[in-house]
C-alpha cells in the first residue's frame, strides 16, 4: 500500500481564505484509506492528490463561484490500524461535520469509506435519506476475499443498514450482486443503457427519499477520460454525462453530502490529478446551484 501525503493541503487554498468550520458549508474530509484494493492500487495517495491539484481551479466553474459558498478541509483521517477502528473514526469525523450543520464533502480512498461515512449520517440521527452512486461495480457482494469491508461489499452494508439506492453506471457484477439487488431493492440504470443512448438525466422512483448522499466512484467515468483508477472498466459514462447525472440528481431531491473516491493518481500524469479535483468543485457548484 503506498502511503499518502503527510501535509495535504486546504482545497482551492490559493483563491480561497483560511476559515473556520463555522464559516463554511462545504467541509472536505480526506480519508486516505486503502486496504481492501483487489487490482491496481494507490487510492491512498488520491486525497493529497486532489487537494494538490485543487490550487489550480478557478474559482468560477463556469456558472457560479462554489468557492463562495465558504471550503473548509479538515486533516485526514487516520487510516491506520483495524478495519473497523478505522471506519468508526470516519463515522465519528463525518458526524461532528453534520452536527455543525455543514456538508461533507468525502475524499477516498477506497470505496469501502463509504460506509464509514453512512455511519456517519446514522450515528448523527440522520435516517430518512437514500444513495445515488456511480460506479463501474455494484459493489453489493456479503463478502469478498475474506472480508465484509471490503470495497466490493460496500453497498451491501449500506442496503443492509435500510438505505435506499439506486445504481448508475454499473457494467461490472456477479450473479450474487444481482440477487442482491433484487433481495434488497436496488434501483438501476446500468452503463449499457446510459453510454449507448447519452442518457444524462433521469427520474428517480416517486417514493426514493427527499434527501439524497451520492456517492461517487471514478471507474464510473469511462478510462478514456479518467483511467487514474485501480479498477478500470470501458464502456463507462463520459465528462459532461456524469455531471449531468449528478445535476439531474440535484434538481429532484435535496443533496446532503457526496463523496469522491477509488482515484488512484498515476504519477506524471497530472492531468487526472486536476480532472479529479475539478470534478469534486463542480459538484459542489451543482450543490449550490440546486439548493432546497
Amino acid at each position: 500500500m503506498s502511503a499518502p501525503a503527510a501535509h495535504p493541503s486546504r482545497f482551492l487554498e490559493t483563491e480561497l481564505p483560511a476559515l473556520t468550520p463555522e464559516q463554511a458549508r462545504f467541509h472536505v474530509l480526506p480519508v486516505p484509506y486503502e486496504k481492501t484494493v483487489s487490482y491496481g492500487g494507490g487510492t491512498a495517495n488520491g486525497p493529497a492528490a486532489i487537494l494538490a491539484a485543487s490550487g489550480q481551479l478557478e474559482r468560477w466553474d463556469g456558472y457560479s463561484d462554489p468557492g463562495a459558498e465558504g471550503i473548509y478541509t479538515w486533516d485526514a483521517v487516520d487510516c491506520s490500524g483495524v478495519d473497523h477502528r478505522v471506519i468508526d473514526r470516519i463515522s465519528e469525523a463525518v458526524a461532528r461535520i453534520l452536527r455543525l450543520g455543514k456538508m461533507p464533502v468525502v475524499l477516498g480512498g477506497e470505496h469501502t469509506v463509504t460506509w464509514g461515512v453512512i455511519r456517519g449520517y446514522l450515528d448523527a440521527g440522520r435516517r430518512d435519506f437514500g444513495v445515488v452512486q456511480i460506479d463501474a461495480h455494484a459493489d453489493l457482494r456479503d463478502e469478498y476475499e475474506g472480508s465484509k469491508l471490503s470495497h466490493a461489499c460496500v453497498m451491501r452494508r449500506v442496503v443492509e443498514a435500510g438505505i435506499p439506492l439506486f445504481q448508475l453506471g454499473n457494467r461490472a457484477y456477479s450473479q450474487e450482486e444481482r440477487e442482491a439487488r433484487v433481495k434488497h431493492n436496488v434501483r438501476y440504470l446500468d452503463a449499457d443503457r446510459l453510454v449507448p443512448n447519452g442518457i444524462s438525466a433521469f427520474e428517480l422512483p416517486p417514493d426514493f427519499p427527499p434527501d439524497v448522499f451520492f456517492t461517487l466512484d471514478v471507474d464510473g467515468i469511462d478510462p478514456a477520460v479518467l483511467p487514474a483508477t485501480g479498477t478500470p472498466v470501458p464502456g463507462g459514462l463520459g465528462w459532461y454525462q456524469t455531471l449531468g447525472l449528478f445535476e439531474s440528481v440535484a434538481r429532484q431531491r435535496r443533496i446532503i453530502g457526496f463523496d469522491v473516491l477509488e482515484f488512484a493518481p498515476i504519477p506524471g500524469f497530472h492531468a487526472f490529478d486536476f480532472t479529479a479535483a475539478l470534478l469534486v468543485y463542480k459538484l459542489m457548484g451543482l450543490v449550490q446551484r440546486h439548493a432546497r
